[in-house]
């Protein structure tokens, strides 16, 4: 029994001890310390009108610089394509079909991408409406449903002509 007592008081000792040292000889956090000084290099400050044109020259906006910026609208234009129309897209060109019955339209075997179900929708195939379309080539595009009277209501990203 006394063994036992004499070792969980050197345990006691030991453990106080070492909590004394670290407190004691510890060093502040950097983030408490005030080694930056703002304005500085390593802490710049930074204006608004800086920001903006940022922003300004990454949303295509700004004068010089390389915004990488295309030509296209970055805005959703409504569009009403009339039965007997085909609506084709540019390169790059995104469309939803929101009202009527749509066919996917191409020139060639291959079709137009669906990113809302990952599926490749070939010449004649049925789309979705308020699915997400894009046209990686030019020669491709989208038509009235024959069944149907009345014309389509889509909203396009991009280029494209009605023929």
């Amino acid at each position: 029994m006394k063994q036992k007592l004499m070792r969980v008081l050197v345990a006691s000792v030991l453990i106080g001890a070492g909590v004394w040292i670290g407190v004691s000889l510890g060093s502040p956090l950097e983030a408490e310390s005030n080694t930056l000084t703002p304005g500085s290099v390593e802490d710049p400050v930074v204006t608004k009108s800086y920001v903006d044109e940022q922003l300004a020259k990454i949303n295509g906006g700004g004068s010089g610089g390389s915004g990488g910026g295309s030509s296209a609208s970055a805005t959703l234009e409504v569009v009403a394509v009339p039965a007997g129309k085909t609506l084709l897209a540019g390169a790059g060109t995104e469309v939803i079909v929101r009202v009527g019955k749509a066919l996917a339209y191409s020139v060639d075997t291959n079709g137009v991408a669906d990113l809302t179900d990952g599926t490749e929708l070939k010449k004649g195939t049925p789309v979705p409406a308020n699915h997400l379309l894009i046209f990686p080539r030019e020669g491709r595009g989208i038509q009235p449903d024959p069944a149907q009277k009345n014309g389509l209501t889509v909203l396009v990203r991009g280029s494209y002509v009605l023929q």
